[in-house]
């Protein structure tokens, strides 16, 4: 099999949000704190993130995407967060 034959759909990434970089939103009445970001390269190099995180009254709550505010330290940690990635899917060990 060569790199021609194999097609890669998606490289994607969960990134862990520090706790001074976490933010609140509002959704269908509940407010969540959000504390991850998945990362997804698209197929032009560009990159494509959402928030995750849970609701701040407890509990689990629902499985909801947020929009990534644009602030400059958010963007910088999604950029050294792809840069970290690559640099692992780089040097990969093979199947365990």
């Amino acid at each position: 099999m060569t790199d021609d034959t194999v097609e890669v759909s998606a490289l994607a990434i969960n990134v862990t949000v520090p706790e001074a970089l976490r933010w609140r939103d509002v959704r269908r009445g509940e407010e969540f704190e959000l504390t991850t970001l998945n990362v997804r390269m698209l197929p032009d190099g560009h990159l494509a993130v959402k928030a995750y995180g849970r609701p701040t009254a407890g509990g689990r709550g629902a499985y909801v995407a947020f929009r990534v505010p644009d602030r400059p330290e958010l963007v910088a940690l999604v950029g050294a967060a792809a840069d970290q990635a690559a640099t692992r899917w780089r040097e990969h060990r093979g199947l365990r």
